[in-house]
C-alpha cells in the first residue's frame, strides 16, 4: 500500500482571493501548497482593464508571506464594453492569462456580466486570434430554468453556439458539475478543457439539504445528484488531459454564509490536496493525481509544469486542519468533507 506520493507542485486553475482583509488572510492558504492559480476577477468593482489587473496582482503579491513561491495568473472580467485592444495588449504582455465570462447574475458579483452574447462576439473573435483562453461560468440565468438544469442548458444554448461561431477559441468549462459537462468536455477537442472542484468530487445535493440546510456546502454551480458526482470523480481520476483542478475556493465570512440569504461558495484552499489524495486513493487512482492537479492544466494553458514538488504521506491518524481561518472581517469556515482524512502534505 502506497504510504507516500511525490508529485509536481500543483496549480489551481480557478481561485477566488477577494481583496482587502480577506485577501491578506486567505492568500497564504493557497500559496502554501500551490505554485500558481488563475485568479478570478469578480471583485467590486470587477477587474475589467489591464491596468486594474496589474493593480490587483500587486495587491496579491503584497499579501503573500515573505519568500512565498506563488504566481497569480490574472484574468479580466468580460463585459459587453470590454475593449478588444486593451485585452489583446494585456495578454500579449503576459499580464493576463485568460478572460472570465460570467453570465449576468449567475453567481457572486456577476451583475456586470454578459446579458447579450452577440455584443461580445468581436471580443471573442479577437481572443481566438491572439490565443487568449476564455474561462466560462457555464450556467444560464433565466428564471424559468431549474437551478439544477442550468449547466446542461448553457452547454446546449450558449457554449456550443459560441464555439461553433468562433473557431480556434480556447475555452475552459469551469467547475463542471454534471455528466453532461463531462461528456461535452470529452468530445470538445484540443481547444476545450474543464476544471473540476474538490468539493464537487465529495458532496452531492443531499449533503446540502438532508437533515437541515448546510450553508457551508452551498455553492454555485450547486452540487447535483449523486450520478453527476460519480461522473465527475470518474472524469477527474481518468487520467484524461481534458480535466484538471480548479478548486473554485471561494471565501465568505461565516456571517455572510449563515443568514437568510447566504452567499455561495466553499473554501477549500487549506485542505484541497489532502482531500484529493483521499479521493484518488479511494478510487485506486493515486498514480493519476499528478496529471489532474499538476500537469493537465499547464499543458492546456501552454505553460511548463512546476519544477518544485509536493509530497503527500498517508498517516495512521486522521490529519487535522483548522476549522476556520480568521480574518479581520470575521472567520471563514474551511470545507469539512464529513469523513476522516489520512493524507497529509509533508
Amino acid at each position: 500500500m502506497t504510504q507516500t506520493l511525490t508529485i509536481r507542485r500543483p496549480d489551481d486553475w480557478h481561485l477566488h482571493l477577494r481583496d482587502g482583509a480577506m485577501l491578506t488572510a486567505v492568500a497564504p492558504e493557497t500559496a502554501r501548497h500551490f505554485g500558481r492559480a488563475i485568479i478570478m476577477p469578480n471583485l467590486v468593482p470587477p477587474v475589467v482593464t489591464g491596468a486594474q489587473a496589474a493593480a490587483y496582482r500587486d495587491r496579491i503579491m503584497a499579501a503573500l508571506p515573505e519568500g512565498a513561491d506563488f504566481k497569480p495568473l490574472m484574468t479580466l472580467y468580460l463585459t459587453e464594453d470590454t475593449d478588444p485592444d486593451d485585452l489583446a495588449a494585456a495578454h500579449a504582455s503576459g499580464l493576463i492569462t485568460a478572460v472570465k465570462l460570467y453570465p449576468a447574475g449567475a453567481t457572486t458579483n456577476s451583475n456586470s456580466g454578459v446579458r447579450d452574447f452577440d455584443k461580445v462576439r468581436p471580443v471573442l473573435e479577437r481572443m481566438a486570434e491572439v490565443g487568449c483562453p476564455l474561462c466560462v461560468h457555464g450556467e444560464v440565468t433565466a428564471a424559468e430554468i431549474d437551478i439544477f438544469d442550468r449547466e446542461a442548458v448553457f452547454i446546449d444554448t450558449v457554449l456550443d453556439p459560441i464555439r461553433r461561431a468562433t473557431p480556434g477559441l480556447r475555452v475552459v468549462m469551469e467547475h463542471i458539475t454534471t455528466k453532461q459537462g463531462v461528456d461535452y468536455a470529452r468530445a470538445g477537442g484540443a481547444d476545450l478543457g474543464a476544471t473540476i472542484t474538490t468539493h464537487h468530487l465529495i458532496i452531492n445535493r443531499n449533503h446540502i439539504l438532508v437533515g437541515g440546510i448546510k450553508p457551508h456546502y452551498y455553492c454555485l454551480p450547486v452540487a447535483k445528484r449523486e450520478e453527476h458526482r460519480l461522473a465527475l470523480r470518474e472524469a477527474a481520476t481518468s487520467g484524461e488531459d481534458s480535466f484538471f483542478l480548479g478548486t473554485d475556493s471561494a471565501p465568505h465570512t461565516d456571517a455572510l454564509k449563515e443568514q437568510a440569504c447566504g452567499c455561495a461558495g466553499c473554501f477549500t484552499a487549506t485542505n484541497t490536496m489532502s482531500l484529493l489524495a483521499h479521493v484518488f486513493d479511494e478510487d485506486g487512482a493515486l498514480d493519476r493525481l499528478e496529471g489532474f492537479a499538476s500537469l493537465n492544466g499547464p499543458a492546456f494553458y501552454g505553460l511548463p509544469a512546476n519544477k518544485a514538488t509536493l509530497t503527500l504521506t498517508r498517516e495512521a491518524n486522521p490529519v487535522t486542519y483548522p476549522s476556520k481561518i480568521d480574518t479581520a472581517d470575521g472567520p471563514v469556515t474551511v470545507f469539512d468533507p464529513g469523513f476522516p482524512v489520512h493524507w497529509a502534505v509533508t
